[in-house]
């Protein structure tokens, strides 16, 4: 049962980040973000956000700045969101596997390519 909690509070915090992602940021710097995932330390009281940003080097560095700048505000909203008795520590990752997905995507699609050339 107590390793049930950590999951539903991951998926909450998960939903509420998305919101205030698309919702109430009003950062010029944040650009497109998706949170990916979310991993909750068993006392609820230190949370990684993974975040997926599509663009350049140039556009993850300011979205991830903007990110860190806004992390008293985002935990603020989800202690005002989420009942917690303890509103948790934001940490925010940038989450490269969307990414590494579309290359083997791209790659696999290459492959298909020449080997329909070879036949």
């Amino acid at each position: 049962m107590t390793r049930l909690r950590p999951k539903r509070v991951a998926e909450a915090i998960r939903s509420e980040v998305a919101d205030i992602l698309a919702r109430e940021m009003k950062d010029p710097r944040l650009g497109f973000a998706t949170v990916t995932d979310v991993e909750v330390s068993g006392d609820l009281r230190h949370v990684k956000i993974f975040v997926s940003v599509m663009g350049d080097e140039a556009q993850v560095s300011e979205t991830m700045a903007a990110l860190e700048s806004a992390q008293g505000f985002i935990r603020s909203e989800i202690g005002k969101r989420i009942r917690l008795r303890h509103t948790p520590q934001i940490v925010f990752r940038h989450d490269t596997s969307i990414q590494h997905g579309a290359r083997v995507f791209q790659l696999l699609q290459e492959i298909r390519k020449e080997e329909g050339g070879r036949e």
